[in-house]
């Protein structure tokens, strides 16, 4: 019968590769609209959406309470199977802790069933790679808690480094302060930023200028890269699909076998990184 895996609309996984994974909604406001994202990134109109933050769109987004994993997890619980869920960062959200609580919950009440609540320590890709191994650990016989341990050994070594084109999202939401944006705006400076080991979001590089910034996230690859045969790599862009496909070649000349994904990003962090992002999510030696 296997485990149920669930993600939410933040792995920003696209169609073809949510096999075995049912995403959650996320919720948020445009402008004091609400909105409610489901995960299909083939409906979500990823220029309107990125143009807008541009031309001064102001989003709200939430986390997903305790309430929508009672909901999701119960009826699953009930017919004797398992649950894993792939959660995005502690480090940046607290989604990952209402869904513990809701674990804690629904074991009480469903006495002999597992719920697992992995924390990535990452978000888009960084969440979804989890999802993806999750789903193929079912797929192969796996139990959810032996599952589990090998997801929980994984998130260490799902990389993810990203750039920004324009500091003051990072600025609005804490990431650098008015005075580095400023600066760094007037300079064409560009971070390179990570989830590090606490899941928190830091700057590992400063270079000047966006091709410099394609560059040092090619270079992370090279350097951190696991020598795997077919390597799993996605890269996923706030509405700049030419800088993806040029980060796309210099992965492809580092490692000619990568099975790679190129998808927009998703609305829901996308709207804490700005039009312009441009991420790499792979398997690393460490972060």
């Amino acid at each position: 019968m296997g485990f149920a895996v669930f993600a939410d609309g933040t792995a920003n996984l696209p169609k073809e590769l949510l096999d075995g994974i049912t995403l959650l909604p996320c919720e948020y406001t445009a402008d004091g609209v609400s909105r409610v994202y489901t995960g299909d990134l083939e409906s979500f109109d990823a220029h309107s959406y990125y143009e807008g933050l541009r031309n001064g769109l102001t989003i709200r987004t939430s986390l997903l309470n305790t309430q929508v994993f009672l909901t999701h997890f119960a009826p699953i619980l009930e017919k004797g199977r398992d649950v894993i869920y792939i959660a995005m960062s502690s480090g940046i959200s607290g989604t990952y802790n209402a869904a513990r609580l809701a674990a804690q919950e629904l074991m009480e009440q469903y006495r002999g069933r597992f719920v697992h609540i992995v924390d990535s320590l990452g978000c888009g890709f960084g969440n979804g790679l989890l999802a993806m191994l999750a789903a193929e650990l079912n797929r192969q016989g796996k139990g959810a808690e032996e599952a589990s341990d090998i997801l929980d050994r994984e998130v260490p070594h799902t990389c993810q480094y990203f750039t920004v084109d324009d500091l003051n999202f990072l600025k609005r939401t804490g990431r650098v302060s008015g005075m580095t944006a400023r600066i760094g705006t007037m300079l064409n400076i560009k971070p390179i930023l990570f989830g590090d080991s606490t899941g928190h979001i830091v700057s590992c590089e400063k270079v000047r200028g966006r091709r410099s910034s394609i560059e040092a996230l090619a270079l992370k690859y090279e350097e951190k890269h696991m020598k795997l045969k077919a390597p799993k790599v996605c890269i996923s862009h706030g509405d700049c699909l030419n800088d993806a496909k040029e980060l796309a070649a210099r992965v492809l000349r580092i490692t000619p076998d990568a099975d790679l994904t190129i998808s927009m990003h998703e609305p829901f962090s996308g709207a804490h990184v700005g039009p312009g992002m441009l991420g790499l999510f792979f398997r690393g030696t460490e972060r």
